[in-house]
C-alpha cells in the first residue's frame, strides 16, 4: 500500500495538495493508514508537505530514478514495464539473469560492487552518480543475430546524448560511447542460447553521468570522463534513462520484426570514432595495425590490413584501440 500511495502522490504532484480523505477513498485504505504510510515515506527521505485542511503534496523524491517515476514518464510498449531497483548490486547483468523470462525487464542499481566491462574488465560504478542498468530481451531469432543488438544499444545511446545537446559524440565499435575523446559509456551484451534459439539476451549499460574526477582511478583520467565533467553541471538521470529506453525500444522493435539493423548501423557509422582511421586490432597478446573501412549490414567491422587484404571482424572477438591513444 505504501507504494500505491507514493505512486498516487507522484501522479498528482503537479495538482496541488491532495486530501487524506481523497487518497483514502480512491485507494480504499483508512485515513489513519494513509498518515502512517506517508510518515514512513518521510522517514525514507521523501519530502511531503502536510497541511491541515489541505492534505499532502510531494515536494521532492530523493531517488531521482525511482521506478514509479520512470514508469510515469515512459512511453513504451514493453521495455520497462517491469523495473527492479536496487541500492546496491554486484552487477545488474547478474541480477538480470534471474529475470531472464521477463522480456523488456529493466534492472537498475545505484551502485555495482563488481561491475564488468568487455573482456572481464572492471567497471567503476559509484553510488548515485551514474546509470548502471540492464535490459532483458527474449527475441525469437537465431543466435547469429545476437551480436547486432550491441549496435542497437549504441545507436539508442548516441541519439539520447545528441538529444541532450552533447557534441562530438562518437561510437567506438561496437561497445563504447565517447564524448570529447573520452569514454562516458560502455555496453556489455551477454547471451544465453541453444544451437538454434536464443534463451535470453542481457544488455548491460553503464553511463558515467555525474561522476567527479575524484571518482575515477588515476590511470583512467586520460581515457574516461562523465557527462557532468563535460557539461559542467549535473545531468538529470531520470530524463536521460527514459529517453534511452524509448530510443532503444523503437530501434530494437524494428530489428526484431524485420531482422534489419540498417537504421542502427547508419547511426553508428555516422558517429563512428574509428572509420577511416588506422587502429590496432588486439586479440589477447597479438596486435595488428589496420585501417577501419566500413561497418557492414551485420555489424561487422571491415578493415584493410598492411598487405591490402580486407577482413571482417565480428563483435566480441577483438578489441580496437587507437594508434595514438584510446581512439
Amino acid at each position: 500500500m505504501k507504494d500505491k500511495i507514493l505512486k498516487y502522490l507522484i501522479k498528482n504532484k503537479d495538482n496541488g495538495y491532495i486530501s487524506g480523505e481523497k487518497i483514502s477513498n480512491e485507494l480504499d485504505v483508512s485515513r489513519v493508514a494513509v498518515w502512517k504510510y506517508i510518515s514512513q515515506l518521510k522517514e525514507e527521505g521523501f519530502i511531503i508537505e502536510s497541511l491541515r485542511n489541505k492534505g499532502y503534496k510531494l515536494i521532492k523524491n530523493p531517488i531521482d530514478i525511482h521506478p514509479l517515476e520512470i514508469k510515469e514518464s515512459l512511453n513504451t510498449s514493453f521495455i520497462g514495464k517491469n523495473i527492479y531497483y536496487f541500492d546496491t548490486l554486484d552487477s545488474t547483468n547478474t541480477m538480470a539473469k534471474q529475470h531472464s523470462k521477463e522480456n523488456g525487464a529493466v534492472i537498475i542499481s545505484e551502485e555495482q560492487t563488481s561491475g564488468r566491462g568487455r573482456l572481464g574488465r572492471d567497471w567503476t560504478s559509484p553510488k548515485y552518480k551514474g546509470l548502471w542498468f540492464s535490459i532483458v530481451l527474449t527475441p525469437d531469432m537465431e543466435p547469429q543475430y545476437a551480436p547486432m543488438i550491441s549496435h542497437v544499444a549504441a545507436a539508442a545511446l548516441i541519439k539520447s546524448f545528441v538529444n541532450l545537446g552533447f557534441s562530438d559524440v562518437k561510437c567506438k565499435w561496437p561497445n563504447d560511447i565517447i564524448i570529447n575523446g573520452k569514454k562516458v559509456c560502455g555496453i556489455l551484451t551477454e547471451l544465453s542460447a541453444e544451437l538454434s534459439r536464443i534463451n535470453h539476451i542481457v544488455v548491460g549499460i553503464g553511463i558515467n553521468v555525474n561522476l567527479e574526477e575524484s571518482d575515477f582511478p588515476m590511470e583512467l583520467l586520460d581515457k574516461a570522463s562523465s557527462l557532468k565533467l563535460i557539461r559542467g553541471k549535473d545531468i538529470e538521470r531520470k530524463a536521460l534513462l527514459v529517453d534511452i529506453l524509448q530510443n532503444f525500444e523503437a530501434l530494437y522493435e524494428k530489428f526484431e520484426k524485420e531482422l534489419d539493423i540498417k537504421t542502427s548501423i547508419n547511426i553508428c557509422k555516422e558517429y563512428s570514432a574509428v572509420l577511416g582511421k588506422e587502429v590496432y586490432l588486439i586479440n589477447k597478446t597479438e596486435k595488428e595495425k589496420v585501417t577501419a573501412i566500413d561497418i557492414d549490414d551485420k555489424g561487422q567491422l571491415i578493415v584493410r590490413d598492411a598487405q591490402g587484404n580486407f577482413k571482417k571482424i565480428i563483435s566480441g572477438e577483438i578489441s580496437v584501440r587507437g594508434i595514438n591513444g584510446y581512439i
